[in-house]
């Protein structure tokens, strides 16, 4: 075959195409595959070890069963409102819902410092992401799932929730709002 003749991958190259891998190449292809499996291991140690990754419960649940829900637990807790958003002050150790839908976080949310909530996370149209800023809190909310993590608010303040997915024209106005309280016990009142 001359050289200026075209074929196909299936006609092997002419010649000596490959040569035995020299001593510095197979120490760097050693480091290098050693190092990914330091990573892969790293991946489930740092789910269970890191604090990062919060494991939740998970189940499939229809957008508007999550929907009445969501009613009834601003219709139980709700103690104000603010821009026409319901804020919601549950007792502690409840079950707090969040509802992710165009183009807002409903409701907002009055939690206590260093208590243990179950906050569930769904979505009544399409995926969104929340994130809690300013803490690296991050999770994909989706339509016909309900998240349930377990949380135990570790500081007081003003914290936003924020749409890290892009859900339609309105992405950018989706905001929420959690505020977090000190406790009666840790604040020096009675319990």
């Amino acid at each position: 075959m001359s050289a200026h003749e075209f074929h196909s991958a299936l006609v092997p190259p002419q010649g000596i195409w490959w040569k035995p891998a020299h001593r510095q190449e197979k120490t760097w292809i050693a480091i290098a595959f050693a190092w990914c499996l330091v990573l892969f291991a790293m991946m489930p140690l740092w789910h269970f070890r890191g604090g990062q990754n919060p494991a939740g419960i998970r189940y499939r649940v229809k957008p508007d069963d999550y929907v009445a829900r969501v009613e009834r637990f601003v219709a139980d807790y709700k103690v104000g409102e603010e821009s026409g958003i319901p804020i919601v002050a549950p007792p502690p150790g409840a079950d707090v819902y969040l509802l992710g839908r165009m183009w807002q976080w409903y409701p907002a949310l009055k939690l206590e410092k260093g208590v243990h909530y179950t906050l569930h996370l769904s979505s009544q149209d399409v995926n969104h992401g929340f994130s809690l800023y300013p803490v690296n809190l991050n999770f994909q909310v989706v339509p016909g799932y309900d998240y349930g993590l377990r949380v135990v608010p570790n500081r007081s303040g003003d914290f936003r929730i924020i749409c890290n997915e892009f859900c339609g024209i309105g992405h950018h106005l989706m905001v929420g709002k959690v505020l977090v309280l000190d406790s009666p016990a840790t604040a020096g009142g009675r319990p």
